[in-house]
Protein backbone atom coordinates (compact mmCIF):
# COMPACT_ATOMS: atom_id res chain seq x y z
CA UNK A 1 0.00 0.00 0.00
CA UNK A 2 1.46 3.50 -1.26
CA UNK A 3 1.87 6.42 1.16
CA UNK A 4 -0.38 8.80 1.70
CA UNK A 5 0.07 12.15 -0.25
CA UNK A 6 1.61 15.07 1.78
CA UNK A 7 -0.83 16.69 3.82
CA UNK A 8 -0.22 20.05 3.06
CA UNK A 9 -0.04 19.65 -0.88
CA UNK A 10 -3.19 17.27 -0.26
CA UNK A 11 -5.11 21.01 1.38
CA UNK A 12 -3.01 23.56 -0.81
CA UNK A 13 -1.50 25.53 1.73
CA UNK A 14 2.19 25.93 2.51
CA UNK A 15 3.90 24.11 5.87
CA UNK A 16 3.77 27.18 8.12
CA UNK A 17 -0.13 28.29 7.38
CA UNK A 18 -2.30 29.18 10.18
CA UNK A 19 -5.57 28.09 11.80
CA UNK A 20 -7.50 29.68 9.58
CA UNK A 21 -6.01 29.27 6.30
CA UNK A 22 -6.48 25.52 6.51
CA UNK A 23 -10.13 25.60 7.19
CA UNK A 24 -10.15 28.19 4.53
CA UNK A 25 -8.48 25.42 2.04
CA UNK A 26 -10.67 22.56 3.80
CA UNK A 27 -13.98 23.86 3.14
CA UNK A 28 -12.94 24.80 -0.60
CA UNK A 29 -11.80 21.33 -1.43
CA UNK A 30 -15.00 19.91 0.70
CA UNK A 31 -17.73 22.08 -0.83
CA UNK A 32 -16.21 20.79 -4.36
CA UNK A 33 -15.91 17.17 -3.66
CA UNK A 34 -18.48 16.71 -1.30
CA UNK A 35 -20.36 13.35 -1.99
CA UNK A 36 -23.94 15.09 -1.89
CA UNK A 37 -22.68 17.01 -5.03
CA UNK A 38 -21.12 14.24 -6.47
CA UNK A 39 -23.51 10.91 -6.08
CA UNK A 40 -21.89 8.25 -7.14
CA UNK A 41 -18.36 9.74 -8.22
CA UNK A 42 -15.61 7.13 -6.39
CA UNK A 43 -13.54 9.75 -7.19
CA UNK A 44 -15.09 12.62 -6.25
CA UNK A 45 -15.61 10.78 -2.35
CA UNK A 46 -11.80 9.87 -2.23
CA UNK A 47 -10.77 13.18 -2.71
CA UNK A 48 -13.56 14.20 -0.13
CA UNK A 49 -12.00 11.87 2.56
CA UNK A 50 -8.17 12.85 1.41
CA UNK A 51 -9.29 16.47 2.42
CA UNK A 52 -10.80 15.33 5.54
CA UNK A 53 -7.76 13.27 6.45
CA UNK A 54 -5.20 15.86 5.65
CA UNK A 55 -7.37 17.97 7.57
CA UNK A 56 -8.13 15.77 10.87
CA UNK A 57 -4.65 15.90 11.65
CA UNK A 58 -3.13 19.29 10.82
CA UNK A 59 -5.91 21.09 12.85
CA UNK A 60 -4.78 19.35 15.84
CA UNK A 61 -1.67 21.16 17.31
CA UNK A 62 -0.19 17.73 18.92
CA UNK A 63 -0.36 15.49 15.59
CA UNK A 64 0.50 18.43 13.26
CA UNK A 65 4.19 18.80 15.47
CA UNK A 66 4.28 14.81 14.60
CA UNK A 67 3.65 14.70 11.33
CA UNK A 68 6.15 17.88 10.73
CA UNK A 69 9.25 16.17 12.44
CA UNK A 70 7.95 12.35 11.47
CA UNK A 71 5.71 12.28 8.15
CA UNK A 72 2.77 9.69 8.40
CA UNK A 73 5.44 7.03 10.16
CA UNK A 74 4.92 9.14 13.24
CA UNK A 75 1.39 9.33 13.76
CA UNK A 76 0.78 5.51 13.49
CA UNK A 77 -0.36 4.77 17.28
CA UNK A 78 -1.40 8.17 17.75
CA UNK A 79 -4.76 7.55 15.98
CA UNK A 80 -4.08 10.06 13.41
CA UNK A 81 -3.30 9.45 9.77
CA UNK A 82 -5.39 7.43 7.61
CA UNK A 83 -7.87 7.65 10.45
CA UNK A 84 -11.24 8.30 8.28
CA UNK A 85 -12.51 5.13 6.38
CA UNK A 86 -15.92 6.26 5.38
CA UNK A 87 -18.05 8.91 4.67
CA UNK A 88 -19.85 8.24 7.94
CA UNK A 89 -16.91 8.56 9.88
CA UNK A 90 -15.89 11.82 8.54
CA UNK A 91 -19.33 12.94 8.91
CA UNK A 92 -19.34 12.31 12.58
CA UNK A 93 -16.30 14.22 13.40
CA UNK A 94 -17.30 17.10 11.10
CA UNK A 95 -20.18 16.88 11.76
CA UNK A 96 -20.98 20.77 13.12
CA UNK A 97 -18.30 21.95 10.31
CA UNK A 98 -20.01 20.40 7.64
CA UNK A 99 -23.73 21.55 8.85
CA UNK A 100 -22.34 25.19 9.01
CA UNK A 101 -22.18 25.17 5.18
CA UNK A 102 -23.40 22.23 3.66
CA UNK A 103 -27.10 22.19 5.04
CA UNK A 104 -28.52 24.27 1.78
CA UNK A 105 -28.10 21.09 -0.76
CA UNK A 106 -28.90 17.45 0.14
CA UNK A 107 -30.06 17.66 3.76
CA UNK A 108 -26.47 16.69 5.16
CA UNK A 109 -26.81 13.58 3.59
CA UNK A 110 -25.08 10.82 5.58
CA UNK A 111 -24.79 12.84 8.89
CA UNK A 112 -28.54 12.32 9.27
CA UNK A 113 -30.74 9.31 10.68
CA UNK A 114 -34.54 8.42 9.97
CA UNK A 115 -36.39 11.29 9.08
CA UNK A 116 -33.76 13.60 7.92
CA UNK A 117 -32.87 14.38 12.24
CA UNK A 118 -29.14 15.08 12.15
CA UNK A 119 -27.38 12.33 14.74
CA UNK A 120 -25.14 13.69 17.38
CA UNK A 121 -22.09 11.92 17.94
CA UNK A 122 -21.19 11.28 21.35
CA UNK A 123 -18.49 13.23 23.33
CA UNK A 124 -14.90 12.36 23.49
CA UNK A 125 -13.43 11.05 26.95
CA UNK A 126 -9.87 11.43 29.06
CA UNK A 127 -8.47 9.32 30.99
CA UNK A 128 -5.05 9.50 32.75
CA UNK A 129 -2.87 6.36 33.06
CA UNK A 130 -0.40 6.41 35.21
CA UNK A 131 2.86 3.89 34.31
CA UNK A 132 5.74 2.20 36.06
CA UNK A 133 8.88 3.19 34.22
CA UNK A 134 9.79 -0.46 32.98
CA UNK A 135 6.20 -0.93 31.75
CA UNK A 136 6.83 1.91 30.25
CA UNK A 137 9.46 0.94 28.07
CA UNK A 138 8.79 -2.89 27.58
CA UNK A 139 4.74 -2.44 27.25
CA UNK A 140 1.85 -3.90 29.05
CA UNK A 141 -2.06 -4.44 29.39
CA UNK A 142 -3.37 -2.56 32.13
CA UNK A 143 -7.01 -2.73 32.98
CA UNK A 144 -8.99 0.72 33.77
CA UNK A 145 -12.63 1.89 34.84
CA UNK A 146 -13.84 4.73 32.86
CA UNK A 147 -16.78 6.54 33.99
CA UNK A 148 -19.23 7.46 30.89
CA UNK A 149 -22.24 8.45 30.00
CA UNK A 150 -23.64 4.89 28.27
CA UNK A 151 -27.17 3.97 26.82
CA UNK A 152 -30.16 3.68 29.17
CA UNK A 153 -31.25 -0.17 29.39
CA UNK A 154 -34.71 0.79 30.24
CA UNK A 155 -35.91 2.74 27.67
CA UNK A 156 -32.66 1.79 24.88
CA UNK A 157 -31.56 5.23 24.33
CA UNK A 158 -35.17 6.39 23.11
CA UNK A 159 -35.64 8.73 26.33
CA UNK A 160 -39.18 7.93 26.40
CA UNK A 161 -40.70 5.74 29.16
CA UNK A 162 -41.54 2.12 28.90
CA UNK A 163 -44.70 0.79 26.79
CA UNK A 164 -44.67 5.03 25.06
CA UNK A 165 -42.05 6.44 21.91
CA UNK A 166 -40.62 9.74 21.17
CA UNK A 167 -43.50 11.69 19.46
CA UNK A 168 -42.04 13.60 15.72
CA UNK A 169 -41.51 17.20 16.81
CA UNK A 170 -44.49 19.68 15.19
CA UNK A 171 -42.17 22.38 14.77
CA UNK A 172 -39.66 20.73 12.39
CA UNK A 173 -41.52 17.99 11.25
CA UNK A 174 -38.95 15.77 12.55
CA UNK A 175 -35.96 17.50 10.69
CA UNK A 176 -34.30 18.56 14.11
CA UNK A 177 -33.50 21.94 12.08
CA UNK A 178 -35.32 24.80 11.09
CA UNK A 179 -34.21 27.60 8.41
CA UNK A 180 -33.53 31.13 9.35
CA UNK A 181 -32.84 33.31 6.50
CA UNK A 182 -30.70 36.71 7.47
CA UNK A 183 -31.14 39.63 4.56
CA UNK A 184 -29.83 36.84 1.33
CA UNK A 185 -28.60 34.45 3.09
CA UNK A 186 -30.22 31.01 4.35
CA UNK A 187 -29.14 29.21 7.37
CA UNK A 188 -30.07 25.63 8.60
CA UNK A 189 -30.01 26.11 12.67
CA UNK A 190 -31.48 23.40 15.41
CA UNK A 191 -34.57 23.19 16.25
CA UNK A 192 -35.33 25.65 19.20
CA UNK A 193 -38.32 23.39 20.28
CA UNK A 194 -36.77 20.02 20.52
CA UNK A 195 -32.79 21.07 20.56
CA UNK A 196 -32.17 19.45 17.25
CA UNK A 197 -33.31 15.63 18.58
CA UNK A 198 -36.30 15.95 15.85
CA UNK A 199 -38.52 14.52 18.69
CA UNK A 200 -40.17 15.30 21.94
CA UNK A 201 -40.62 13.26 24.93
CA UNK A 202 -43.86 13.60 26.52
CA UNK A 203 -43.23 10.95 28.77
CA UNK A 204 -39.73 10.36 29.74
CA UNK A 205 -37.42 7.43 31.59
CA UNK A 206 -37.04 7.87 34.75
CA UNK A 207 -33.77 6.23 35.11
CA UNK A 208 -32.11 8.50 32.68
CA UNK A 209 -34.97 11.75 32.78
CA UNK A 210 -35.32 11.28 28.83
CA UNK A 211 -31.70 11.71 27.87
CA UNK A 212 -31.88 8.66 26.76
CA UNK A 213 -28.25 8.17 28.62
CA UNK A 214 -26.97 6.97 32.31
CA UNK A 215 -24.10 7.16 34.19
CA UNK A 216 -21.84 4.22 34.24
CA UNK A 217 -18.33 2.64 34.50
CA UNK A 218 -16.36 1.33 31.29
CA UNK A 219 -14.21 -1.85 32.35
CA UNK A 220 -11.77 -1.94 29.42
CA UNK A 221 -8.32 -3.47 28.83
CA UNK A 222 -5.38 -0.89 27.70
CA UNK A 223 -2.92 -2.13 25.47
CA UNK A 224 0.44 0.06 25.90
CA UNK A 225 2.54 -0.16 23.39
CA UNK A 226 6.45 -0.46 24.08
CA UNK A 227 8.63 2.71 24.62
CA UNK A 228 5.63 5.03 25.26
CA UNK A 229 6.25 8.30 27.45
CA UNK A 230 4.80 10.67 29.22
CA UNK A 231 2.17 13.14 27.55
CA UNK A 232 1.52 10.13 24.71
CA UNK A 233 -2.29 9.87 24.21
CA UNK A 234 -4.00 6.17 23.21
CA UNK A 235 -6.85 6.61 21.30
CA UNK A 236 -9.78 3.77 22.39
CA UNK A 237 -11.90 4.61 19.35
CA UNK A 238 -15.93 4.55 20.37
CA UNK A 239 -15.39 4.25 24.10
CA UNK A 240 -16.24 7.55 24.73
CA UNK A 241 -19.89 8.56 25.52
CA UNK A 242 -22.86 7.15 24.08
CA UNK A 243 -24.00 9.40 21.24
CA UNK A 244 -27.69 9.58 19.67
CA UNK A 245 -29.39 6.15 18.96
CA UNK A 246 -27.97 5.16 15.48
CA UNK A 247 -25.04 7.61 15.87
CA UNK A 248 -21.23 7.14 17.05
CA UNK A 249 -19.77 6.79 20.55
CA UNK A 250 -17.35 9.35 21.08
CA UNK A 251 -13.39 8.12 21.70
CA UNK A 252 -11.66 7.83 24.55
CA UNK A 253 -7.92 8.95 25.02
CA UNK A 254 -5.89 7.50 27.55
CA UNK A 255 -3.32 9.94 28.40
CA UNK A 256 0.39 8.20 29.85
CA UNK A 257 2.16 9.75 32.91
CA UNK A 258 5.32 7.34 33.49
CA UNK A 259 6.29 7.36 37.25
CA UNK A 260 10.05 8.44 37.92
CA UNK A 261 12.64 5.06 38.39
CA UNK A 262 15.22 5.37 41.04
CA UNK A 263 18.05 4.46 38.44
CA UNK A 264 16.87 5.14 35.12
CA UNK A 265 15.57 8.29 33.76
CA UNK A 266 14.50 8.81 29.69
CA UNK A 267 15.70 11.31 27.21
CA UNK A 268 13.74 10.49 24.31
CA UNK A 269 14.12 7.06 23.20
CA UNK A 270 17.64 7.07 25.39
CA UNK A 271 17.89 6.17 28.49
CA UNK A 272 20.29 7.89 30.99
CA UNK A 273 21.62 6.45 34.60
CA UNK A 274 24.53 7.00 36.86
CA UNK A 275 27.15 4.40 38.49
CA UNK A 276 28.93 5.15 41.14
CA UNK A 277 33.40 4.27 40.95
CA UNK A 278 35.63 4.25 43.33
CA UNK A 279 39.07 6.60 42.92
CA UNK A 280 40.90 3.20 42.70
CA UNK A 281 38.66 2.10 39.85
CA UNK A 282 38.89 5.28 37.99
CA UNK A 283 42.60 5.65 37.88
CA UNK A 284 43.68 2.06 37.53
CA UNK A 285 40.18 0.90 35.36
CA UNK A 286 37.91 -1.88 36.17
CA UNK A 287 34.76 -3.83 34.49
CA UNK A 288 31.25 -3.05 35.43
CA UNK A 289 28.38 -5.08 35.14
CA UNK A 290 25.59 -2.39 34.46
CA UNK A 291 21.70 -2.68 34.58
CA UNK A 292 19.51 -1.99 31.37
CA UNK A 293 16.54 -1.61 30.89
CA UNK A 294 16.42 -5.66 29.63
CA UNK A 295 18.92 -7.32 31.64
CA UNK A 296 22.83 -6.32 32.46
CA UNK A 297 25.75 -5.03 30.37
CA UNK A 298 29.30 -5.34 30.52
CA UNK A 299 31.10 -1.77 30.65
CA UNK A 300 34.86 -1.58 30.59
CA UNK A 301 36.27 1.43 32.44
CA UNK A 302 40.10 2.45 31.47
CA UNK A 303 42.53 3.41 33.43
CA UNK A 304 42.30 7.42 34.03
CA UNK A 305 38.57 7.93 33.65
CA UNK A 306 37.33 11.39 35.11
CA UNK A 307 34.64 11.57 37.03
CA UNK A 308 31.67 12.72 35.03
CA UNK A 309 32.69 10.24 32.16
CA UNK A 310 29.22 8.88 29.82
CA UNK A 311 29.58 5.82 28.07
CA UNK A 312 27.44 4.71 25.55
CA UNK A 313 25.42 1.48 24.69
CA UNK A 314 24.21 1.18 21.79
CA UNK A 315 20.55 0.11 21.22
CA UNK A 316 20.35 -0.73 24.81
CA UNK A 317 17.56 2.35 24.96
CA UNK A 318 13.40 2.02 24.73
CA UNK A 319 11.95 0.92 22.17
CA UNK A 320 11.42 3.58 19.41
CA UNK A 321 7.09 4.49 18.58
CA UNK A 322 5.52 5.20 15.50
CA UNK A 323 6.14 2.19 13.41
CA UNK A 324 10.20 3.13 13.31
CA UNK A 325 12.63 0.22 13.78
CA UNK A 326 15.12 -0.54 16.82
CA UNK A 327 15.61 1.52 20.10
CA UNK A 328 17.59 4.42 21.38
CA UNK A 329 21.18 4.20 23.31
CA UNK A 330 21.76 3.75 26.80
CA UNK A 331 23.99 6.63 28.17
CA UNK A 332 25.84 5.12 31.53
CA UNK A 333 27.73 8.26 33.59
CA UNK A 334 30.60 7.19 35.76
CA UNK A 335 30.70 9.22 39.10
CA UNK A 336 33.84 9.11 41.46
CA UNK A 337 32.43 8.19 44.81
CA UNK A 338 34.62 10.00 47.78
CA UNK A 339 34.36 8.09 50.87
CA UNK A 340 32.13 9.80 53.89
CA UNK A 341 34.65 8.04 56.41
CA UNK A 342 38.08 6.84 56.04
CA UNK A 343 39.94 4.61 58.35
CA UNK A 344 43.33 5.73 59.74
CA UNK A 345 44.92 3.04 57.59
CA UNK A 346 43.19 4.02 54.73
CA UNK A 347 44.00 7.86 55.73
CA UNK A 348 47.92 7.04 55.76
CA UNK A 349 47.63 6.00 52.42
CA UNK A 350 46.21 8.66 50.87
CA UNK A 351 48.26 11.26 52.50
CA UNK A 352 51.00 9.40 51.08
CA UNK A 353 49.69 9.98 47.48
CA UNK A 354 49.26 13.65 48.23
CA UNK A 355 52.82 13.84 49.59
CA UNK A 356 54.26 11.58 46.13
CA UNK A 357 51.55 14.10 43.96
CA UNK A 358 52.93 17.67 45.88
CA UNK A 359 49.12 18.09 47.19
CA UNK A 360 48.17 20.52 50.00
CA UNK A 361 46.12 18.94 52.28
CA UNK A 362 44.89 19.43 56.39
CA UNK A 363 47.20 18.18 58.59
CA UNK A 364 47.31 15.32 59.92
CA UNK A 365 44.96 14.45 63.14
CA UNK A 366 42.39 17.01 61.83
CA UNK A 367 40.03 14.64 59.92
CA UNK A 368 39.74 12.40 63.13
CA UNK A 369 38.69 15.09 65.79
CA UNK A 370 36.16 16.25 62.60
CA UNK A 371 34.51 12.66 62.25
CA UNK A 372 34.40 12.80 66.45
CA UNK A 373 32.82 15.72 66.38
CA UNK A 374 30.24 14.95 63.85
CA UNK A 375 29.15 11.35 65.37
Amino acid sequence: MSEPRDYYEVLGVARDADEATMKKAYRKLAMKYHPDRNPDNPTAEAKFKEASEAYSVLSDAEKRQTYDRFGHQGLKGMGGGQGFHSAEEIFSQFGDLFGDFFGGFGGGGRSRGPGGKRLRRGSDLQFGLKLEFLDAVHGCQKEIEVPRQGRCDTCEGSGAARGTRPETCGTCNGQGEVIQQQLFIRMRVPCPACGGRGQMIRNPCRPCNGSGRTRQTNKLTVNVPPGVKTGLQLRLSGKGDEGDVGAPAGDLFVVIEVEPHEFFRRDGDDVLCQVPISYAQACLGTKLKVPTVENEHDVEIPGGTPSGKIFTLRGQGAPRLGGRRGRGDQHVQVVVKVPEKMSSEEEELVRKLAELQNERVVEKGFLKSFWDSIT
